[in-house]
């Protein structure tokens, strides 16, 4: 019988100070664009370091310390929430160790106890988002920051958390990074890094270069006049104002001195210059490049399209535009895409009648399959919306130049004082036909698992790009998911500083109606077979989508953390076997 001591595991976590005060300026004083030019020069870097003190909680007041469970409470691979009085941590055991971190996804606060444990990470039960249980830092996305990690010690058999009263509040943690350093060679038309898109991509390859503590000069550039924003929301929650979906406030673009060039249109980009030229003759240098156009969405080709009133969802002010012309009025969704279907779903309850007109039988019948796909439809139906089916639109009408009526081939005239467009896109790549840089025949930007184009220093991300996808042997697939945008934004980032970083991440997205949600998994084009456990018509299922013998992606519906699981089990490259799901 062998006696072990009780041993003390000590943790420490470091709570990022404050953020520092509005007023506080940027070492380059107001977002000033003191750069330099890349010339061999040393490079200096200067991290927002908070010194690791022997105490790291500076205010003794902001610590509370409490008892939270005996050890033999919790078994290997177990998670628990655990209440420390005032707010409350995810307790994790695995391999024998304690850690405890933050309870909620910082994306849309999920409680990460429902979420999937595996092999020292934790994978958030509604959209993916995947956290270090070590560091707290965030491995896969959604969402732009990490979990706070808090000290976990053990004595008499009993575990103890310590913690920051403040982060256990905020359930937050935005990782260090880098400041620029202003060095001489002031020079207004060039830029170390310059990023075309202010999308996710854009926005986190820019915030990666600063965490790995690039400290040069980063630009990014975009046709929107707002700071980057959260787009999925445009469609799931179409009254949002802009400053209500930014993804960063405008205070921390000037701490971090990332300079965000607001409504400025890249015209063409010089490669053996290394130049971008913008639409109003403007040029910049650049060292290295990021493209991050994402797409733009196809416009209808019927009589009448210039009609008021007729909307692709591009802005928040379309958007909250559509919402207030739709009230207690016709509205015609054009395509029951996913853009399509969302906001079906938002203005049911607001608009007099809501009418979908889509090509096919079904809606997502490419993408979710026909059996989901009724089950869905028949949810929108029994909520008031209807459907024109196997159909388009022939002409838009007009009264005195704005919409009246919808006329559809069939023969059929809708009445609608609103029309929304939502009949897929194309890639934003038009200003690279003359570049050199390597566009496919559909108009995506070719990139490499570095998202690396065929010209040196040179990269794209997002919405625009086809990459080699891992989980479908290296196949070139377009993915225009918000979570994938993400993860390229990162690996952008991390190879242009010669990491030498490969994507391997697995799709994962989700879609909102009436308070339900579609989550999703994987890539499932070109699946040849659906099995499906659950009950469709209690809208509780899982559906498992299969190539050959297979499992290429899942979707469920209150069926959490199924998708999640399947997501964790791809990203290990394990195979799922169609006999294994049926």
């Amino acid at each position: 019988f062998l006696f072990v001591p009780a041993v003390e595991v000590k943790i420490e976590v470091v709570i990022p100070e404050k953020e520092r005060s509005k007023e506080e300026m940027s070492p380059n004083g107001k977002a000033s664009p003191l750069i330099y030019k890349v010339n061999g020069t040393a490079r200096h870097y200067h991290l927002e370091e908070h010194p690791m003190a022997s105490n790291p909680y500076h205010n003794p007041k902001d610590v509370v310390e409490a008892s939270v469970c005996h050890v033999k409470d919790l078994e290997n691979g177990q998670m628990r929430e655990v209440d420390l009085g005032c707010g409350k941590a995810l307790l994790i055991k695995e391999s024998g160790e304690f850690h405890a971190v933050g309870h909620k996804c910082p994306h849309y606060g999920a409680p990460l106890v429902k979420g999937v444990l595996s092999k020292g990470r934790v994978r958030c039960p509604w959209h993916g988002a995947c956290f270090n249980i070590g560091t707290g830092d965030i491995e896969d996305f959604p969402g732009l920051d990490s979990l706070p990690r808090f000290q976990v010690k053990i004595e008499k058999e009993k575990v103890y958390i310590r913690a920051s009263k403040q982060a256990l509040q905020t359930q937050r943690r935005t990782k260090m990074m880098a400041k620029c350093i202003s060095l001489s060679n002031y020079n207004l038309s060039s830029t170390n890094v310059l990023i075309i898109g202010a999308g996710a991509a854009g926005l986190v390859c820019a915030e990666t270069l600063r965490q790995e503590g690039f400290s040069d000069r980063i630009v990014m550039c975009t046709m929107d006049r707002h700071l980057p924003y959260d787009r999925p929301k445009l469609s799931k929650s179409m009254d949002s104002h802009p400053e209500q979906i930014a993804l960063r406030p405008k205070e921390f673009f000037r701490t971090y001195d990332i300079e965000v060039l607001t409504e400025m249109q890249v015209a063409a980009v010089d490669i053996k210059n290394k130049t971008a030229v913008f639409k109003d003759g403007f040029k910049m240098e650049y060292n290295k490049l990021l493209i991050a156009t994402g797409n733009t969405p196809k416009a209808l080709s019927c009589k009448g399209k210039e009609v008021e009133n007729v909307f692709n969802i591009r802005t928040p002010e379309d958007a909250n535009r559509v919402v207030k012309l739709a009230t207690s009025k016709n509205v015609v969704i054009v395509g029951a895409s996913f853009l399509g279907m969302e906001v079906a779903a938002y203005l049911a309850e607001r608009a007099h009648s809501v009418s979908l007109v889509e090509l096919e039988e079904v809606p997502f019948k490419k993408f979710f399959g026909e059996r989901v796909g009724r089950a869905v439809m028949k949810m929108f139906e029994s909520n008031r919306v209807k459907f024109y089916m196997q159909t388009e639109v022939s002409e838009l009408r007009e009264q005195e130049g704005k919409l009246k009526e919808v006329v559809l081939k069939s023969g059929k005239v809708l009445r609608a004082d609103v029309c929304v467009v939502g009949v897929g896109a194309v890639p934003a790549t038009g200003f690279l036909k003359q570049s050199g840089i390597n566009i496919d025949s559909k108009g995506f930007i070719v990139v490499n698992k570095m998202m690396q184009t065929n010209i040196p220093g040179v990269f794209a991300a997002g919405d625009a790009v086809t990459f080699p996808l891992a989980l479908r042997n290296n196949k070139k697939v377009n993915v225009p998911h918000w979570q994938m945008a993400h993860m390229h934004g990162r690996v952008a980032a991390l190879n242009m500083l010669a990491h030498g970083m490969e994507i391997s991440t697995v799709p994962y997205l989700w879609t909102a109606m009436f308070g339900k949600s579609i989550r999703y998994a994987g890539h499932g084009e070109g699946f040849d077979d659906v099995v499906i456990q659950g009950d469709l018509d209690e809208l509780k299922f899982v559906a498992f989508y299969t190539k050959s013998d297979e499992v290429v992606a899942v979707a469920s519906m209150n069926y959490d953390p199924i998708v999640s699981k399947v997501a964790e089990v791809l990203a290990a490259s394990r195979t799922i076997r169609k006999r294994d799901v049926e």
